[in-house]
């Protein structure tokens, strides 16, 4: 789901900007683009801990979901098994590698193996890459191809996202998922299957009977939905089996009703009219997509007839047999909505059809997986005070005061300040986090104080309450030490450096003369910053000075050592 998949990354953030800082030393060859993907599927697909790493994570992740996600093949093919040693190796050495984890170096041994394995999955997409650009130099678009709606997507209002726990109660109820469950168990286990058909026609019609389905049609469909699902799984070179977890569904664990619900969110393409001519059953391919697309960009609900009247024109435009197919399969739109309705993802109420919460989730996802521009955030009722902060790092100034305006507007001012103070210290390594935090209830006035006092408990956050509370003239506030001062630096650099080489570099010359940054070194070192370490190895890395390179090194050595 879009928010999960933005909450994963804001967990992985401080994490990937450690990184970011240790690689110039350690492991230059690196890409950290390539390993912040990796680490970012692992953790949406293999593991809730971003430190559980487990020789059996690496073979899905490198083989199966990988591929699909890359950006770009040919880097993947030359970096992605390197960068992804550094970064195990990173994990280990800075103890972020949790007691669960395989050692390390079974890790390293199991991507060694996979390497070739991997190299010649992303050789095979540079090749479907290469076959897609020489086809007259132009993408051949389709029907239910989301390119060409692109301007529109981009400029669409901000889609406001269900929170979680709403989307898996919604999943839960979803008819189709019950029916590829009711089927999985039909299957059992060790059931055979053949190589021209899978089930005899005896087994077929024992299923569609048992099921209570309308035909032999729809058990196909059920089927490969419970193969995507994951619900149903080879046992065997001619057998298959049910997954041991899949009689429990529906799950009790939101997370992992959601990982379900978006294993099976290809399965929309099931929805597409299928008839007895293979070329006219072509010329409809791409109907789901297409419906979901233009349902959407009519602002989440369209009239029925108005969307046939476009879609029959789509498929027109698109293919040559495309009024003969529209008009063979009788109703077109009838499998499609059956079959969105049935994924709880569209319902239809008398002559409109209108996108679910679920709905509107999926085809946003869809649109990311096209890798196209969508504003898309979570709904300001659902928005946690740690959603704002990190989605208000990647806003405009004006987007950002509009959007922190709108979650104010719900919540007293003083209940604010202390929720958003009490996000910059979930993860008191998350420097962007913390000076957005502090930037926000800096805004509050003096009905923030209580949660600023309260705030000179946490060590990540005493700095800017001390500031703050002495600006606010407080009455006993402490007065702010060199120590806060140079915790507020050593924020600023954390973020500069996780922006690149050159503002990073900036970020130190506004310090001043060398001399000046020479003398800060000289005792920033006794500030237990969490980033420290990294910033003194990445100023000594990248300062053009060799003096302040040297500086940087003693200090390091000193803050090793303690003292």
């Amino acid at each position: 789901m879009t928010d999960r998949i933005e909450a994963a990354a804001a967990e992985l953030r401080p994490l990937l900007q450690e990184f970011l800082l240790w690689v110039p030393v350690h492991a230059p060859e690196s890409d950290p683009d390539l390993v912040g993907s990796a680490a970012l599927w692992h953790r949406l697909s293999q593991r809730s801990d971003v430190g559980h790493w487990r020789r059996d994570d690496l073979r899905p992740l490198m083989l199966d979901r990988l591929p699909q996600v890359v950006e770009d093949p040919d880097a993947a093919a030359d970096a992605m098994v390197p960068s992804l040693r550094s970064y195990l190796t990173f994990l280990d050495e800075t103890g972020r590698l949790t007691p669960a984890s395989d050692r390390l170096e079974l890790l390293l041994n199991e991507l060694d193996a996979l390497e070739d394995d991997f190299v010649d999955r992303m050789e095979d997409a540079i090749g479907e890459t290469e076959w897609d650009e020489e086809d007259d130099g132009e993408e051949d678009e389709g029907l239910g191809d989301f390119e060409p709606f692109a301007d529109e997507l981009a400029e669409l209002p901000t889609l406001r996202l269900r929170p979680d726990a709403e989307l898996a109660a919604d999943a839960r109820r979803v008819p189709l998922i019950a029916a590829a469950r009711d089927l999985s168990v039909w299957i059992g286990t060790d059931r055979k299957v053949g190589e021209s058909t899978l089930l005899t026609d005896a087994e077929v019609e024992e299923a569609v009977t048992a099921l209570g389905l309308s035909g032999p049609q729809k058990l196909w469909n059920l089927w490969n939905l419970a193969i995507d699902l994951e619900f149903v799984t080879p046992s065997g070179e001619d057998t298959v089996s049910i997954d041991s977890d899949t009689a429990a569904w529906p799950f009790d664990d939101d997370e992992d009703v959601l990982d379900a619900w978006m294993l099976g969110l290809g399965s929309i393409d099931y929805g597409d009219p299928e008839l007895d001519d293979d070329d006219l059953t072509l010329a409809l391919s791409g109907l789901t997509r297409e419906t979901l697309i233009r349902v959407l960009l009519s602002g989440g609900q369209k009239a029925l007839d108005e969307l046939r009247e476009e879609l029959a024109e789509a498929v027109r435009d698109y293919d040559d047999l495309g009024d003969a197919a529209w008009e063979a399969a009788g109703d077109p739109l009838a499998p499609v909505l059956d079959w969105l309705t049935g994924y709880g993802m569209a319902e239809v109420d008398g002559q409109t059809v209108r996108l679910t919460s679920l709905g509107t989730e999926g085809v946003v996802h869809l649109v990311d997986e096209a890798d196209l521009d969508i504003d898309a955030r979570p709904a300001i009722d659902a928005m946690t005070a740690h959603d704002l902060l990190s989605l208000s790092a990647d806003m405009s100034e004006e987007e950002a005061d509009a959007e922190f305006a709108a979650w104010m507007r719900l919540r007293e001012p003083a209940q604010a300040a202390e929720e958003l103070l009490g996000a910059a210290v979930e993860d008191e390594s998350d420097a962007l986090v913390r000076v957005q935090a502090a930037s926000l209830v800096g805004q509050l006035g003096e009905v923030a104080i209580p949660a600023w006092k309260k705030a000179l408990a946490e060590e990540s956050l005493r700095s800017y309450a001390a500031t703050h509370l002495t600006q606010l003239e407080v009455e006993g506030a402490p007065e702010p030490t060199q120590a806060d001062t140079h915790w507020l630096i050593l924020d600023m650099w954390t973020i500069s450096a996780g922006l690149g080489r050159a503002e990073f570099v900036s970020s130190l010359e506004d310090i001043g003369p060398a001399t000046d940054l020479i003398s800060l070194l000289d005792v920033i070192w006794k500030v237990r910053h969490p980033h420290l370490d990294e910033l003194l190895e990445a100023i000594a890395e990248a300062h053009p000075d060799r003096n302040v390179g040297k500086a940087a090194k003693r200090a390091l050595f000193k803050a090793r050592s303690g003292g």
